[in-house]
């Protein structure tokens, strides 16, 4: 799970996505005009906010610095248009309160901040890193990416006077609209920014479960392969194979190969996608 924390007075909804990081070829530096591109791209689909520096951004995979500069990008492309929400991902309370400071002069609306994540933190840590991220802002928002549909209907029905659960598990995206979640922070969403949205004005802002239903059917076959592979791997592959040039992934990682590569072109031309 990671939690949101709200910089400025604008309520975060609806689709967010996780952003990925396009890479230069061979993954030497950000390629900035992939970023513009592919942040274009997103916008014109309609969705509302861009979540960079998480899992699907590669984050593990990048120093400090490229982290303040994907996110100073993505700020500028996003042009005031949608509010972006900066990934916080560090090993030690120094660095997140670094990036955390720079994300709000970088003007980020929101924090997205993930614990410590090779040796875990026990609850007064967790208390304590959180206390001297956001200070006096507090923590409004919380991404549930535990993939446990009963506690995320605790989190939307007996929770949800203390705190605004928005789903992060890709196979539980329509469950989680359905239920009523005010918004998905959702990988997916870079391969099927149109669908995600499509999926989004049906549940959340028509509650038309019929439609709804219809075009889960398209979608949950893309989340449950992504969901079953290394998943910035598996969304650079789809977005190659649509035609859209990433820069691939930094080592050890790498694009889908073989079968793999064929199941999701075969998943995206069921969806109704032209690939390449």
């Amino acid at each position: 799970m990671s939690d949101l924390l709200e910089m400025s007075s604008e309520d975060l909804h609806g689709i967010l996505v996780a952003l990925i990081t396009p890479f230069t070829d061979g993954g030497h530096a950000v390629d900035e005009k992939r970023l513009e591109a592919h942040i274009t791209h997103m916008i014109k689909a309609g969705v509302n906010g861009l979540v960079p520096g998480g899992t699907t951004g590669e984050f593990t995979a990048m120093t400090m610095d490229e982290s303040k500069q994907l996110l100073e990008l993505c700020v500028k492309y996003a042009h005031g248009q949608i509010p972006v929400v900066a990934g916080i991902g560090a090993l030690s309370t120094k660095d997140s309160v670094e990036l955390a400071s720079h994300a709000a002069s970088a003007g980020a609306a929101a924090l997205m901040v993930v614990p410590p994540f090779y040796d875990p933190v026990n609850l007064n840590q967790l208390r304590e890193l959180m206390a001297e991220i956001y200070n006096n802002v507090g923590v409004k928002y919380l991404k549930d990416t535990s993939g446990n549909a009963p506690d995320f209907t605790e989190l939307l029905f007996a929770l949800d006077h203390r705190i605004t659960a928005f789903n992060g598990w890709d196979t539980l995206t329509f469950y989680g609209l359905a239920a009523g979640a005010k918004g998905s922070v959702w990988g997916a969403t870079n391969l099927i920014p149109e669908l995600s949205m499509q999926l989004w004005a049906a549940l959340s802002v028509r509650g038309d479960l019929k439609e709804g239903r219809e075009l889960w059917r398209k979608i949950w076959p893309i989340c449950k392969f992504l969901e079953s592979h290394n998943y910035p791997s598996a969304i650079k592959t789809g977005l190659e194979l649509l035609g859209q040039g990433t820069g691939g992934l930094r080592k050890p990682f790498a694009l889908l190969t073989g079968t793999p590569r064929d199941e999701l072109r075969a998943l995206l031309e069921d969806a109704g996608l032209k690939t390449v």
